[in-house]
């Protein structure tokens, strides 16, 4: 393999998308030290940079659609817009989603007929208003509302939360009911739809508590909602259903939820997961403990684990799993693959890497892996690795397009 190439970005790097394993790759970042513009960059597989586009607010991810359109999301005079552009940089439309004008565009997804959010009731870090509650939204390709569902969260509480107390200092309590002051979209995964489900999660801003809301994707129809609790990473695994990981104030597990918003099945374990096109549920555990605990596992239908390698360090970059079943991730300044005999291997390193701030894995054609570490995209090339694997969740947003919706 050859010495990887740095491509610098304007500022911290927010996502990474592609509409197929030709590139070109584009990415989502601050302009610099500003917080508050989006910079849109294709770079293409070589590395080269190919064009530049700015956007008036805070970054979020890019996703592609199925003809190879990239859509951000932005600032607008009116509050949320969407732009779509084309691989050429050129927009194609821009649409303004109904909203109100205190709503903040929480996360969004592209259908082939317009777009699914879920949307905030209040700005950032702002009290949330007696009476006002998040919600989701179905929206038409000229932004008109089809439906609109509301997500309440009413009463938390989660045993062994901790919570800001009045004087905001913190404070352990007891698991004790408590109304969210601010709310936001989960940070991992917010808004998934497999097929005919929707599932959307919302947090409480302070103690990170959520709550995921399942729901029919034609109509709206709320059909549960989890218990609430301290959920970080998510992954679609068939039709209707979702793998929701549980981390934090002793919790560590994750639960397979059916069509109807019912666990069928839980392990004792929480990882950035990967599905392969078998079926099959493994990766890199993910814990906020250090030293390090955590492996490389695999889930087995009964609920057991498979317990893989021992995994140095903490950050660790989503993986990304080849049609070989090889899981391949960054972590610990270490680029490591493990082949799905649970082998680990090195592929590359960097001598005292930091950064915590990271992208997910992509692979793309002819070997080539890309990633980013804080503002810098990395772009290796023949790294042995496979094209990536043709299943329902091979790498995070459950492909290169960035737009976590299936189908099936």
């Amino acid at each position: 393999m050859t010495e990887p190439q740095s491509v610098p970005m304007p500022g911290q790097v927010w996502g990474l998308a592609a509409p197929d394993t030709g590139g070109p790759i584009f990415v989502t970042s601050y302009d610099g030290k500003n917080l508050s513009t989006t910079v849109l960059t294709a770079v293409d597989v070589a590395g080269e940079v190919l064009w530049r586009r700015e956007f008036d607010g805070h970054p979020g991810r890019p996703r592609v659609s199925t003809s190879g359109s990239v859509w951000v999301a932005h600032r607008g005079p009116t509050g949320a817009v969407l732009t779509e552009l084309d691989a050429a940089g050129s927009t194609v439309r821009s649409i303004t989603p109904e909203h109100e004008p205190f709503e903040r565009l929480g996360s969004f997804v592209v259908l082939p007929d317009g777009i699914c959010a879920s949307w905030l009731p209040a700005e950032r870090n702002r009290p949330v208003p007696a009476g006002r509650h998040a919600r989701i939204a179905r929206h038409g390709e000229d932004g008109s509302v089809r439906w609109s569902t509301p997500a309440v969260l009413d009463q938390l509480s989660f045993p062994g939360c901790i919570e800001i107390s009045a004087e905001t200092s913190w404070e352990a309590r007891p698991s004790k009911p408590w109304a969210p002051q601010t709310i936001e979209a989960h940070h991992w995964e917010p808004l998934l739809i497999a097929g005919h489900r929707i599932a959307a999660t919302f947090a409480d801003g302070r103690s990170g508590i959520a709550v995921t809301f399942f729901l029919d994707t034609t109509t709206g129809r709320l059909i549960a909602a989890s218990p609430p609790g301290p959920s970080h990473h998510k992954a679609i695994v068939g039709p209707g259903e979702f793998l929701i990981g549980s981390q934090g104030y002793g919790a560590f597990s994750t639960a397979q939820y059916d069509s109807s918003g019912t666990v069928v099945q839980e392990w004792p374990t929480h990882a950035m997961l990967l599905i392969d096109r078998h079926g099959a549920i493994s990766g890199p555990e993910s814990e906020n403990t250090t030293p390090s605990r955590s492996r490389f596992v695999g889930l087995e239908p009964d609920g057991t684990m498979r317990r893989g390698p021992a995994l140095s360090g903490y950050y660790t970059t989503y993986p990304a799993l080849d049609h070989h079943g090889t899981a391949v991730f960054w972590r610990d300044g270490r680029l490591l693959a493990v082949d799905a005999d649970f082998q680990m291997r090195e592929l590359f390193a960097l001598e005292d890497e930091k950064r915590a701030v990271m992208s997910k894995i992509m692979l793309l054609d002819q070997e080539r892996v890309a990633f980013a570490l804080h503002d810098e995209l990395f772009i290796l090339q023949s790294t042995g690795l496979g094209t990536l694997d043709n299943s329902v969740w091979p790498c995070a947003d459950g492909g290169l397009h960035g737009n976590p919706v299936t189908h099936q």
